[in-house]
């Protein structure tokens, strides 16, 4: 049911450009969907540059160039020098692979404000492992082609019990790095992170010692660098406000022109996303079902309806609802106060129950066009049997 359209459609102020979900990287714990073998038709440059304006024109001040890998993406100057030219602040979030010095000094030279670059871990055996290639010296040497060219030193590492006992290690590659952000974002079990949470969630004891050393890594760096540490949703107790609510703020286009509230909604059933090929960003935002479907708080149920802090979490997030609970209305079960949390704490209380050598043990599905195709394939069988 969609939510009142009063005050709360709000303008897409931020803008993610997933412009390709090709990546030479195979991360496990990649947030892109399932099924990026389907985003084979990708939009041309002439359509990302009217998506451009057309955001611009309702308000978008920010935008992230993403993916996928957006390096791999040969138009990305010309995109850049577009986005400096409309008056975005820009930011380019990539692993690095396909970067060089000379590409570096091309991103400034077109308007680039902002390069973040994501480590898998501080070993170079552990980093090449996670990402499945040879990445981690690479890296390294663009991080400093970053610095050297006058950007801020932005570095992004995903946090799981593959690495989090590495915590103190990261932070002072980091330093040696001279970062100037470094955000410690622990994996949120969305895409191919939900496929392998069993490998990938760490425990409460491990989340405990990792953020006694972020913060006080954070105390003693606080004039030098900020550090973000992010801790799974599965360990708290009220839902983070998605999205600053959905439909409220942020705009999502992926790869094939789908217009989505958020990266991981294209995961929802029943909802029909609709295409900037087909329609304006203005038609999108304002009038498209797909939008409006839960925006506001009518499409509440209770508890969410009656509790006060709907106006802090929004409810929560809907993909997380759905995944947990195969019902996308649902309450966020992240959330105490949701019928389904007792179910999740069972769940997460039995991936803490696997030794270190039995978490190890299980086999990551590595997120490459092969597997997308074999649970492409898993769950279309699944639905037949059904």
């Amino acid at each position: 049911m969609a939510g009142s359209l009063s005050d709360i459609s709000g303008k897409p102020l931020w803008l993610l450009a997933e412009l390709t979900y090709r990546c030479p990287l195979q991360c496990p714990y990649c947030s892109n969907p399932l099924d990026i073998a389907r985003y084979q038709q990708e939009l041309e440059t002439d359509d990302w540059l009217r998506v451009l304006r057309e955001a611009r024109e309702l308000g978008a001040m920010q935008l992230g160039f993403s993916g996928g890998e957006p390096l791999v993406r040969r138009d990305l100057e010309t995109l850049i020098a577009e986005a400096r030219r409309l008056g975005y602040y820009s930011n380019l979030i990539t692993s690095g692979v396909g970067m060089d010095v000379e590409r570096v000094a091309r991103f400034k030279e077109s308007g680039l404000d902002h390069i973040q670059i994501s480590f898998q871990a501080s070993d170079e055996e552990l980093n090449n492992l996670l990402g499945g290639t040879a990445s981690f010296r690479h890296k390294v040497e663009m991080a400093r082609a970053v610095k050297a060219q006058g950007y801020p030193m932005v570095l992004n590492i995903v946090l799981h019990r593959r690495n989090i006992d590495q915590i103190e290690d990261i932070i002072r590659m980091t330093i040696e790095l001279e970062a100037d952000y470094v955000e410690l974002a622990s994996t949120q079990y969305y895409g191919w992170s939900r496929v392998n949470v069993d490998a990938l969630l760490p425990t409460r004891a491990q989340l405990a010692r990792a953020e006694a050393i972020a913060h006080d890594y954070q105390a003693r760096m606080k004039d030098r660098m900020k550090i973000i540490y992010v801790v799974p949703d599965y360990f708290e107790n009220r839902p983070k406000a998605c999205m600053n609510g959905w439909g409220a703020v942020f705009l999502t286009i992926a790869p094939d022109g789908s217009a989505l509230p958020c990266h991981a909604a294209s995961s929802l059933p029943g909802l029909s996303f609709p295409n900037v090929r087909d329609h304006s960003v203005r038609e999108i935002w304002y009038d498209s079902e797909a939008f409006n479907h839960f925006r506001g708080f009518d499409w509440m149920p209770e508890p969410c309806r009656s509790c006060p802090e709907k106006t802090r979490d929004f409810g929560g997030c809907r993909c997380q609802a759905y995944m947990l609970t195969g019902d996308a209305t649902a309450t966020d079960p992240v959330c105490d106060k949701s019928p389904h949390h007792g179910a999740l704490l069972a769940d997460v209380a039995r991936i803490e129950s696997l030794s270190d050598a039995d978490a190890a043990a299980r086999p990551l599905v590595f997120r490459n066009m092969r597997n997308s195709r074999k649970l492409a394939e898993a769950e279309e069988s699944s639905s037949s049997i059904g």
